[in-house]
């Protein structure tokens, strides 16, 4: 239903509507309130360089979003590393995103890829899971090929990316892998997320203090 306030003889939006459509993308889009608190301003970048250049492009991807979500580079990637911080700064994106109504859904990779194989025999599940993460207006993929990959995986994986490439959708990618290996799992999935996020790849390579045991 659509709510119209008059004013002044001109018809417009109520924001009562906004607000609940804005909701109603938080509630589809799988992000708990624990990570609802992963802001920018709660990120602690000062540990290295490298965490302060990922910093600045991440913020740098979400303050632009609006001029680049219909281009083909429009995508951004966190690699390497455990505990450096590459959840916090996806999460800190789509958390901003998420603020502004633009509809982000969040896959986190094993979880998400079992219950997508585990639905592969009921037609009307599978195409369901497919069609969520495939036609998402922003999709976050955290991370990607966590674990033992199989040929399932790497499958399902394609499908998705792929149709967001040919679709130009943005996406935000966590991997503990690097470029390389990513390119080794299958090169036509790391081709395409490196092509789109061109500008936007952040490859943590240093060794610096877990950021999940800092204050620990």
């Amino acid at each position: 239903m659509t709510f119209l306030l008059l004013e002044d003889g001109t018809a417009k939006e109520c924001e009562c509507r906004a607000l609940r459509i804005a909701e109603e993308k938080l509630k589809i889009s799988g992000v708990s309130e624990e990570f609802r608190q992963m802001r920018f301003e709660n990120f602690s970048y000062e540990r290295s360089v490298e965490t302060i250049d990922a910093y600045l492009k991440a913020k740098s991807y979400s303050k632009n979003f609006s001029d680049i979500r219909a281009a083909r580079q429009n995508s951004i990637m966190f690699l390497g590393q455990v505990g450096s911080g590459k959840t916090h700064l996806s999460m800190a994106i789509a958390n901003s995103l998420l603020d502004k109504s633009i509809g982000v859904i969040y896959m986190p990779f094993r979880d998400s890829i079992t219950k997508i194989k585990q639905s592969i025999t009921d037609e009307v599940n599978y195409n369901k899971e497919m069609e969520l993460y495939k036609n998402a207006q922003v999709l976050l993929i955290d991370d990607l090929f966590k674990g033992s990959v199989t040929t399932a995986d790497i499958n399902a994986m394609f499908s998705i990316i792929n149709y967001r490439y040919m679709k130009k959708l943005p996406i935000i990618v966590s991997s503990e892998k690097n470029i390389n290996e990513l390119l080794a799992i299958d090169e036509a999935i790391a081709s395409r997320l490196i092509e789109t996020s061109k500008g936007f790849v952040i490859e943590f390579k240093g060794k610096h203090l877990n950021y999940r045991l800092v204050g620990a």
